[in-house]
């Protein structure tokens, strides 16, 4: 895992000249945390003046996945974090009780389990990996690309 947070995804890039920012956030691991969490993460987006569509998709993509680490884990608290790197939207969501990494399924008959259908749709990337210790949890994340338009 790259240096720096147990947050970021591996295979990181930060070259010389790279600007990188970081927004990161820890919410009680309950069902109130998740609007908690899309608050924070819109504030957040707003101070580094990314368009709406980008605010808008990654406010939803951090509301699933806290929403999974809150139903599917036996977290006490969530982690949040946001970093930009260039024209790349880096979002990682750390839980600290999952023991199996999250999978998409059929949801053809059942009204709950299409967060991650969401993230796949939204992002342009996304996975999970645990804590290379296997004591803190899981870490999911996603990244999509971002660009000028009207601010969030």
């Amino acid at each position: 895992m790259a240096p720096g947070s147990a947050l970021i995804p591996r295979l990181m890039d930060l070259r010389p000249g790279t600007e990188a920012l970081r927004f990161c956030f820890a919410l009680p691991a309950r069902a109130d945390s998740v609007a908690g969490a899309r608050g924070l993460t819109r504030s957040g987006l707003a101070l580094w003046k990314l368009g709406a569509d980008v605010c808008d998709a990654a406010t939803l993509i951090v509301s699933e996945l806290v929403t999974n680490a809150v139903v599917h884990t036996a977290s006490s608290r969530v982690v949040c974090e946001l970093q930009r790197l260039d024209r790349l939207l880096r979002i990682a969501v750390q839980d600290q009780g999952h023991r199996t990494g999250p999978r998409l399924r059929d949801t053809s008959d059942d009204e709950h389990g299409r967060g991650l259908l969401l993230v796949d749709a939204l992002s342009e990337a996304w996975g999970s990996h645990g804590d290379d210790d296997g004591v803190r949890g899981r870490i999911v994340w996603a990244e999509l690309p971002h660009g000028a338009g009207q601010p969030c």
